[in-house]
């Protein structure tokens, strides 16, 4: 085949101008560098094409100090249409692709959800013909590199650059200057290709890397001051080294600042010069883009436009305002109050005086125009954006844009209607609902080609591909054995990878006639990955006592970082794995339980549990998940929830129906209308709870003298820190939850039945697809059109 020859062309030219040698005597990594290389040849001028159609209109910008993207390779060839013919080139040369595959690393760029949904969205709306182009930062090191040690987290700088970054392109001729008061810093960009379905259009992601403006001070070197002499250069690339630095201390509070107003600044430099230079007049700059701020990260954009509008190319101050409120789109991602971000004042004005000075008079135009509506002077001081002591960046994100949206139909319900019901009296006509949303070309075509194969045979069609809508027509196969029977082999067959990669990684073996059941998700206490653990031991207890007690075999998974300033998370990532220890190495309860907990858990990881998983663990607080989009994950694979009503589930269940989940737990309501909750009461009237609890403190496990299991004991039973005691309900669900997993045993013991449960969840796994989303994000807020 002429196109498969050209490749092969091109790879041993990449061979031997990147390496000097022939593609047959590359190792791995150079392989997969090389192929990249060659595929990029093919890339580059579809990708002009793409910038070229757009050219003139009205284009969309997610600004995002994430973006959680995973492993370019396989996707792209599975958007280029492309995988099955490279798969074939590289077998007639010997080559096994899923080693090349295996030797890309994760891109480091995220940490959670707010990354992942990143990601998805920038594949649909390439996908739907949508231009809407990503800004952040290249972080070097990304996130961390995790590994346990006894059982602690211990984290490792995650070097994904060391074998190069064959997909990105350095524009040095585009770099601008970002200044801060200590000093300037060079903002350089590198732009990425977002391919979407079917390569028709290629948007841009743009990630910036921070360098200094002058790296090497000769001067200071000929003084023999060699420190000094590369002081400059250090200072500047610490910006962009890690994503989300410790913060614990006001050093480190200023470099997460120096890196959102490094991001932020340099993109929204880039945007105006390229709109001067095509219109000269800055008057319709709104009419042509469209800014989503995802989450409060990227706030500082906004009196960031009002300084370069204003200050920098004097336009008067109401004007400017008019275009910065009609560019900017703000997604709220959360009800907690302490991931409200706010900024100390005296943090701004130390770095970003000229910023701080822009807010205050945002702050006083506020409140002028709060007073006009008819809000009494004394009620000021709840809409404040500068307020004892800080900056809150959420008030400042609601009020200089005009859009604000949650992320699922509850949470969006519970912004209305509780935590921001102020705002949305003030300004109804800016709250919308977009419920999240996953692109199935990663998590279903990509991860789990045998289902995606099936589901296509089914149908008689691809068409789910790029419309997730058509998984509807599965329904009519529910009762259909024949059908149902093909579908658990799958999985079986999903369960058996999954299991042989832990078993290569992890050093575990797992039985894959168990349950998998499975919880992956960034470690926080309101997610409650300690209600589980609290769960497996309490099973581990009762079959210590009743050897022949009636249950499934069942494998625990977990996957989770903890931030590497957060003592407590890191406390029950400790905690889990002793249960672990205890658990696995006891033969008398005959392998009838196991827990495991992956390491370093990624995009790349999440590929092979989310198709793998039999129940997907979805327990947070009510009312604290804004969405999830793992829990969309597991769905769209043929996974039943066990969950609380919280986030999205609420609309998984509305969509799947609770006779095909297991629902437990404490509503939103019945949290509102708790009174007089004594966890420390409550832990002693629960069979089996009090050992279980206790087992934190009575010595049954060892956390090395950290005082880490001290510290979980005492935020659940007398309150630790700002939260007051069992804050997030752990004690008070625990019998619910302890209940809906025995209904979970009791359903699986009907193949055919739970079979059921998973095809009726994947068949109305429809409207999560991030498409959807993007489509109502393009049609209802950015109002940008396809090509």
């Amino acid at each position: 085949m002429k196109n498969k020859e050209v490749l092969l062309e091109r790879m041993e030219r990449y061979a031997l101008t990147t390496f000097g040698k022939r593609v047959d005597d590359l190792n791995n990594n150079e392989k997969y560098v090389v192929l990249a290389k060659a595929l990029m040849e093919e890339i580059v001028p579809q990708w002009l094409k793409s910038q070229e159609k757009f050219a003139g209109k009205k284009q969309a910008y997610y600004l995002s100090a994430e973006f959680l993207m995973g492993r370019a390779l396989t996707n792209n060839l599975i958007n280029m249409q492309r995988k099955k013919e490279v798969e074939e080139l590289l077998a007639e040369l010997g080559v096994d692709y899923n080693q090349i595959e295996d030797a890309e690393e994760d891109a480091a760029l995220g940490n959670g959800g707010l990354g992942r949904l990143a990601a998805c969205f920038l594949d649909s709306a390439a996908t739907l013909d949508y231009p809407l182009h990503g800004y952040g930062i290249r972080y070097q090191y990304g996130i961390f590199k995790q590994k346990f040690i006894d059982g602690f987290q211990v984290e490792e700088g995650d070097n994904w650059l060391e074998y190069g970054e064959p997909w990105s392109i350095r524009k040095g001729l585009e770099s601008v200057i970002v200044s801060f008061a200590d000093g300037d810093v060079k903002a350089v960009p590198y732009d990425t290709p977002v391919i979407g379905y079917g390569q028709k259009t290629i948007n841009t992601l743009r990630l910036w890397q921070a360098e200094a403006v002058k790296e090497f001070d000769f001067q200071a070197f000929n003084e023999q001051e060699y420190d000094l002499a590369v002081k400059a250069k250090n200072d500047a690339e610490n910006i962009s080294k890690v994503l989300y630095p410790n913060d614990s201390t006001d050093e480190g509070k200023l470099l997460r600042l120096k890196q959102q107003y490094f991001f932020v600044s340099a993109s929204l430099q880039d945007l105006v010069r390229k709109h001067k230079a095509k219109y000269n007049t800055l008057e319709n700059f709104h009419k042509l883009h469209a800014i989503q701020l995802n989450d409060t990260h990227p706030a500082v954009a906004i009196p960031e436009m009002m300084r370069i509008l204003t200050k920098v190319e004097g336009l008067e101050w109401s004007k400017a305002w008019e275009i910065v409120v009609n560019t900017f789109a703000y997604t709220n991602h959360t009800l907690l109050a302490e991931a409200l971000e706010q900024w100390s004042i005296k943090l701004y004005k130390k770095l970003l005086p000229e910023i701080y000075t822009i807010i205050e008079k945002i702050d006083g135009q506020l409140k002028k125009e709060l007073l006009a509506k008819g809000v009494e002077a004394k009620e000021l001081d709840k809409y404040a954006i500068i307020h004892n002591g800080n900056i809150k960046m959420a008030w400042l994100s609601i009020y200089g844009t005009k859009s604000t949206n949650g992320v699922a139909q509850l949470h969006t319900n519970l912004l209305i209607n509780q935590e921001l019901n102020h705002w949305y009296k003030i300004y109804p006509e800016r709250f919308n609902n977009k419920t999240n949303g996953i692109t199935q070309r990663r998590w279903l075509l990509q991860s789990n080609p045998e289902l995606s194969n099936f589901i296509t045979e089914l149908l008689g069609s691809d068409a789910w591909i790029t419309n997730l809508t058509e998984l509807k027509k599965l329904e009519k196969f529910a009762d259909d054995q024949s059908v149902l029977q093909r579908f658990m082999e799958i999985k079986k067959m999903k369960k058996e990878q999954l299991a042989a990669y832990i078993k290569r990684v992890e050093g575990i073996d797992i039985d894959t006639n168990s349950i998998f059941d499975i919880q992956i998700k960034r470690l926080h206490e309101y997610k409650r990955q300690l209600l589980k653990a609290f769960y497996i031991l309490d099973l581990y207890y009762r079959l210590k006592e009743n050897p022949d007690l009636d249950i499934i075999p069942r494998t625990f998974i977990f996957g989770a970082k903890a931030a590497p300033g957060y003592f407590r998370a890191k406390g029950i990532i400790k905690f889990i794995n002793e249960i672990a220890k205890l658990v696995n190495n006891d033969k008398e309860i005959s392998g009838k339980i196991k827990v495991v907990f992956v390491q370093n858990y990624r995009v790349s990881y999440a590929e092979k549990l989310f198709p793998a998983a039999d129940v997907s663990e979805q327990i947070s607080t009510a009312g604290k998940e804004a969405s999830g989009t793992g829990n969309m994950k597991f769905m769209l694979n043929g996974a039943p929830t066990i969950g609380t009503y919280d986030g999205a589930n609420v609309e998984i269940v509305e969509e799947a129906g609770e006779e095909n989940n297991f629902i437990f737990g404490l509503r939103v309501e019945d949290i509102a209308a708790l009174k007089d909750y004594n966890p420390k009461e409550e832990y002693k009237k629960i069979k089996g709870l009090q050992r279980v609890v206790d087992s934190l403190v009575d010595g049954t496990f060892d956390d090395g003298k950290t005082g880490m299991f001290k510290e979980l004991h005492d935020a659940l039973l007398i309150g630790a820190s700002w939260h007051k005691p069992d804050h997030y309900y752990v004690i008070k669900d625990f019998e619910s939850y302890r209940e809906a997993q025995q209904r979970v045993n009791d359903a699986y013991k009907d193949r055919l039945g739970w079979a059921r449960k998973c095809w009726i969840n994947l068949a109305n796994s429809g409207k999560f697809s991030s498409d959807r989303t993007i489509d109502q994000y393009a049609k209802e807020i950015w109002e940008i059109e396809k090509a």
